[in-house]
């Protein structure tokens, strides 16, 4: 296939204009999901988006679509696209990237003078980061039927204000149909690891996401004086979660190297500085490439957090919160990447996503595929978090060959 390139430029301004919106003091982003600064972010985006002839459209849960037409405009559209949002202190290129990459794809057929058969829209997900609304990435999840829309518009934020509320001030949602065919969904990316970086590769070729597993668990012991009660005899939730703990992370070495476990959020009920911890909740994130493995990954922590809490008398109770099954992603649309990077020339490796992406619902509704690129210090959801601009360029030049292989099909 004959190989045209991005105005690598052109790109990375439209990157740093977008990062002025809802800029940090520290060099990062903050546009919560449906706030004023993610409306700005759209809008901005909305605005370069008609200035390339595109028309815009929203969905129920508010996700945006913006479309340049095809010769034949009944066809399935072939979809590129991320979201805007960003993490309170996040940074200037999750899920952005994948937006203005998608956006400098149209700026590009636009110049070739290209008509493409089919149409071509970006698509930018309401609430993937789920730093405001959870769960996260429900606008893909209500767009492909996973979560319903009421579920999704009865969301509430910290301080009570609703998703519909929300979407009734900003006036972003609109009736577009959910579920409607897509012919193929392209995501670019940044890595949000170092794997890429630390083997000096601009291009990861995205084969699936891993298998995700997120469970709440909650241990009951019983609160007593910290000076008056004898070791022997205490009840203690938490040393009890200190030992699960332990042994979470030595669990993790029987998987290794692809089993990760994490405990992001730990909290003590009614806790005193001088009274034994009763009651402790805490949240364990397991991850595999292999569903059957994360499966041994939960059955492994249920038996081993059983045991700790009968040596030491205590209950405990495990819900599982979520299970996302490991997604291979379209042996076509990863076949159209792989071409793409091989006749551009760049360094690459394939590589299965370790974050969760609003590609991974999308591929249970149409062919899927993801690129990435490196992150410097494999940073990310951090407003330290950047990219090479060498690397953005040439992920979106793998990006703009692959979608054009498709739209030629």
């Amino acid at each position: 296939m004959n190989v045209v390139n991005c105005n690598g430029k052109r790109l990375w301004d439209s990157l740093m204009q977008m990062a002025k919106v809802g800029a940090t003091a520290k060099g990062g982003n903050c546009r919560l999901a449906l706030s004023a600064e993610d409306k700005a972010g759209r809008e901005l985006f909305m605005d370069w988006c008609r200035d390339a002839g595109m028309s815009l459209a929203f969905d129920g849960i508010g996700n945006l679509f913006a479309r340049r037409p095809g010769l034949d405009d009944s066809l399935a559209p072939v979809v590129m696209g991320s979201h805007l949002d960003t993490q309170p202190k996040g940074g200037r290129f999750d899920g952005i990237y994948g937006v203005l990459s998608g956006l400098e794809v149209v700026r590009c057929l636009n110049e070739l003078g290209l008509e493409t058969r089919r149409p071509v829209e970006i698509a930018v997900w309401t609430n993937e980061e789920g730093a405001r609304f959870t769960p996260a990435m429900f606008g893909s999840a209500v767009f492909t039927g996973s979560l319903s829309l009421q579920t999704a518009l009865d969301a509430c934020d910290a301080s009570g204000i609703s998703v519909a509320q929300e979407l009734d001030r900003t006036g972003h949602v609109g009736d577009l149909s959910f579920q409607r065919p897509f012919d193929a969904y392209f995501e670019a990316h940044i890595e949000q690891g170092p794997i890429l970086e630390n083997k000096g590769l601009p291009i990861g070729v995205v084969t699936g996401g891993q298998a995700i597993c997120w469970l709440d668990v909650q241990v009951q012991g019983m609160s007593a004086h910290a000076g008056t009660t004898p070791m022997a005899l205490r009840k203690d939730a938490l040393f009890g979660v200190a030992e699960m703990a332990h042994g979470l992370e030595a669990l993790a070495s029987e998987f290794a190297s692809k089993g990760l476990v994490t405990i992001g959020q730990l909290n003590i009920a009614k806790s005193s500085r001088n009274t034994i911890a009763s009651l402790v909740d805490f949240t364990v994130d397991l991850r595999h490439h292999d569903d059957e493995q994360i499966a041994l990954m939960e059955q492994q922590v249920r038996e081993r957090f059983q045991r700790i809490a009968d040596d030491r008398d205590l209950s405990l109770r495990i819900n599982r919160h979520w299970l996302s099954p490991a997604t291979p992603f379209d042996v076509d649309c990863v076949g159209a990447v792989r071409r793409a990077v091989e006749t551009l020339g760049y360094p690459h490796q394939d590589i299965v996503s370790g974050a969760g992406h609003d590609a991974i619902l999308m591929a249970r509704h149409c062919p899927t595929t993801m690129v990435f690129i490196p992150c410097v210090g494999g940073l990310s959801h951090n407003e330290a978090e950047d990219v090479i601009p060498e690397d953005a360029r040439m992920g979106c030049d793998v990006l703009l060959n692959a979608v054009i292989e498709r739209l030629e099909r």
